[in-house]
């Protein structure tokens, strides 16, 4: 039986217009084909309880939140890329405001991707609770580094001021700039973490600004270890190493690593491999009125001068060369007085077994001998006044100032190997790693013993100080990247994760710990309203 024919024209126009309403919804509503574009890798969470349980299953979280499922479509691309890259090791996770489902959840984490003018917003969760808004450049590279290093420093390329520098992140792309450019090359390979690196970035981006068409400035951190093969190449003992090259060919090092844009942009213009360092002359074969005594004179040459002053120094010594020229001119003048003693010099690098036998333990120190016998360590004298004025009457020296670690103080004084053991129980920690001698640390630990003392009913709260001059410290703060005093490291329980350059008062320590407890209380308010 057959169906009358406007039954049928009814039906065709009923399947026009069901095929009409999926277009539409196809078209209006793109997150149903998105959906099978974007990477499973990605979380996409509607449900307040689910975002609870990922919040508290997974510690390193990076949410997309749009307005809309168009508005994601862009950087749910990008993503997909980076959530595959930092796999295993952060999870990346969508939420759509625009969805009717997904609405509440936004209310409740009170995130209005709407206001913004790409209808994105990036939140970051870490440790189950809101730790930053993502505010780095929405690249590939700038994404995986945040994720697999959520507090550390931003790259260099990610700063506009180095936006003509050529940044370099493969040996493949090294080879291939070398092959490609035919202008002057100079090539910085350098580690994230250098103090040196850091200081000379901005002449070294300055420079390139400056001579942008002529030359070619790049950066490399060649830190990672898969860059063992180039350093070795290149003999890269240290960072920053800066290299020349013309035509693609490797000519020399660069290596004026204090240089201001200018002294780059001179140097350029006529580039000269570093003169060869000149051999220096041991001081005890130069011209001296110092008497530079041996094993095999020592004891001879204290007995026949009844008045002696004897500084045990080390070449390397930067403290030894600073007090060498007063040292010579008290010499002088002594040598030209009657009875008023001799000033003499031992190489203790040399002649160890006198270092050894006068328990000498650091450079220089001053020893006084009288007719023949030890009498004094005189470390307070430093300059050819303090020198006279104590060889025409020689007195015992003041008793020295307890060490640092032997004053009442809330510090904590660590050792290498109780360091790490003791962060691991402090939320926060700031860590002052010195050296007795240095006349910065030294300014600075009255402040920095007071901002102990703010802090010392905190359990969470470290305050703490590493003497690299122990040789228990010495390989941790090799490993902790200390190149100068003082330097402050902040960790979370014991994990190293950024340099505290602020300043070196009172006020700033106490201000930068507080802002780590804000940020807790913070995270904490937040917390709560999940």
């Amino acid at each position: 039986m057959m169906a009358p024919a406007g039954l049928c024209g009814g039906m065709r126009r009923m399947r026009r217009m069901r095929l009409m309403r999926l277009l539409h919804v196809l078209i209006v509503f793109p997150s149903i084909l998105l959906a099978l574009k974007i990477s499973p890798l990605i979380e996409k969470i509607s449900d307040h309880k689910d975002f609870k349980k990922l919040l508290r299953t997974r510690n390193n979280v990076l949410v997309l939140y749009s307005k809309s499922a168009q508005a994601a479509e862009r950087p749910l691309k990008l993503l997909s890329d980076v959530a595959q890259d930092v796999r295993g090791r952060a999870t990346v996770s969508w939420i759509d405001c625009g969805d009717s489902e997904s609405r509440k959840l936004c209310k409740k984490m009170k995130v209005d991707p709407s206001a913004k003018t790409d209808g994105v917003e990036l939140l970051h969760y870490k440790d189950g609770t809101f730790h930053t808004a993502y505010n780095r450049p929405a690249t590939y590279k700038s994404m995986v580094a945040f994720l697999k290093d959520p507090e550390g420093a931003p790259l260099w390329e990610e700063n506009p001021d180095a936006k003509d520098i050529v940044h370099i992140d493969s040996e493949k792309d090294f080879r291939k700039l070398l092959k490609k450019e035919d202008r002057p090359l100079l090539v910085m390979f350098y580690a994230p973490w250098c103090g040196v690196c850091k200081r000379l970035m901005p002449a070294y981006q300055q420079a390139a600004s400056d001579l942008k068409g002529s030359y070619v400035l790049a950066g490399m951190n060649v830190f990672p270890p898969e860059f063992e093969r180039l350093k070795e190449e290149f003999s890269v003992k240290g960072y920053p190493t800066v290299l020349y090259f013309e035509k693609g060919k490797y000519k020399f090092n660069f290596e004026k690593y204090g240089a201001t844009a200018k002294d780059i942009a001179d140097w350029l213009k006529n580039p000269e491999a570093p003169a060869p360092e000149q051999p220096e002359v041991p001081w005890s074969e130069q011209d001296s009125a110092v008497h530079h005594l041996t094993d095999a004179d020592f004891d001879q040459f204290v007995q026949d001068h009844p008045s002696v002053l004897v500084m045990f120094y080390a070449p390397w010594c930067g403290h030894c060369k600073k007090m060498k020229p007063d040292y010579e001119k008290a010499a002088e003048v002594l040598r030209e007085e009657s009875g008023s003693g001799a000033l003499a010099a031992v190489d203790a690098t040399v002649h160890r077994s006198l270092a050894e036998r006068f328990h000498v333990s650091g450079f220089p120190t001053l020893k006084y001998f009288a007719d023949g016998e030890e009498k004094y360590t005189v470390p307070h004298l430093r300059s050819e006044q303090k020198i006279l004025e104590f060889m025409h009457s020689p007195e015992a020296p003041p008793p020295p100032e307890p060490a640092w670690e032997e004053k009442p103080s809330s510090v904590l004084h660590l050792l290498g190997d109780d360091f790490r053991e003791t962060l691991k129980k402090k939320k926060h920690a700031l860590v002052m790693f010195y050296a007795p001698w240095c006349p910065h640390c030294k300014n600075s630990i009255p402040d920095f013993m007071t901002a102990a003392d703010e802090f010392k009913e905190d359990r969470k709260i470290g305050v703490a100080a590493v003497d690299c001059t122990k040789e228990k410290n010495q390989d941790l703060c090799k490993q902790e990247g200390v190149e100068g005093f003082p330097t402050y490291i902040y960790y979370n329980y014991g994990k190293s994760t950024e340099k505290y350059n602020g300043e070196r008062s009172e006020s700033g320590f106490v201000s930068f710990i507080r802002s780590l407890r804000e940020k807790d209380h913070m995270k904490l308010g937040k917390k709560e309203e999940l």
